[in-house]
Parts: C-alpha cells; structure tokens; sequence
C-alpha cells in the first residue's frame, strides 16, 4: 500500500512540474505589453535592450537602465544628466535575451558598434499598427510622444 501511494504521489508531482514549467514558459515568452514604447518592433520578448550609442542597457522586465557610474554598473528608473540630449525614440536599440549582459561587455560593445549612431533605422513599437501592440496606444490612437507632462517629446529619461 506505501509503495502505491508512493507511485501516486511520484506520477501526480510530475503532473505538477509539467503545469508550473508551461506557466513560466508562457511568463518568459511574452512581455510585449512591458516594452516601452521606444523599444523595435518585432520582439513578443525582451529582457535587455543595449544602447549602443551610450553603451548601457534599459531591462524591460523592471524598467530600469543599467548603465556604469564609477567603474559600477547601476540600475534606474531615468538616465543620469549626462545622457539629457540621448533620444531613445531615434536610436538604434538592439535586443539582448541574457541574464547580464554587461559581463561581456567587451563582446556586445564590439559586436554592436557598428549600430553607434544609426538613427531612425528601427520602426519602433510607438509608430507601429501592428494590432499586438495595441495596448501601447492611447485612446485608440497612438501615443504621439508627448505623454510628459511638459509637451515635449519625451527622450526616454524614464518614461513610455
């Protein structure tokens, strides 16, 4: 009787790690509505976004750039001063699906430098009538970049 109530237990379990494994499956593969609306089309996930223009990283998951302050890499909710004039709607943004890429910082800054100062290459999610980034609109409509509260184009210092 132990021994079948063991085999139970043991296929039920397995039942359990199939149904949470297609959960975290469905959770990683589409984070469409987290993208900002800077970000390229053509993406259902995305962790990292690399910057190539001012070699840093915005992490879509937690709305957060990564980029490096003295000699460590630090994450925020808006870029420092220095980047004010850095347009994240007009750059090139390439798409980086590893847990910390800037690890290998040397690799991406080489493979990726050749993207330094493309700008408007990339349709972007904001521009698109792709109907999968329909909750990336406004009112129907599409956001036209003035969603601060100051009516300029926003720049990307934190918000989309």
């Amino acid at each position: 009787m132990k021994k079948m109530i063991f085999a139970v237990a043991l296929v039920l379990s397995g039942f359990a790690v199939k149904v949470a494994d297609a959960q975290l499956k469905v959770n990683f593969n589409l984070n469409i509505g987290s993208q900002p609306d800077w970000g390229p089309t053509g993406y259902d996930h995305v962790e990292y976004y690399y910057l190539p223009d001012i070699d840093a990283y915005y992490y879509v998951p937690g709305h957060q750039y990564v980029y490096r302050q003295n000699n460590t890499w630090v994450r925020t909710a808006t870029l420092p001063p220095r980047y004010r004039n850095f347009d994240v709607y007009n750059s090139y943004k390439v798409v980086i699906n590893q847990p910390e890429p800037w690890r290998n910082q040397a690799a991406i800054r080489a493979k990726y430098a050749r993207y330094k100062g493309q700008r408007g290459r990339q349709t972007i999610i904001r521009d698109s009538r792709d109907n999968k980034y329909r909750n990336h609109w406004k009112d129907g409509r599409h956001d036209n970049g003035h969603g601060n509260d100051h009516g300029r184009p926003d720049k990307g210092n934190g918000h989309h």
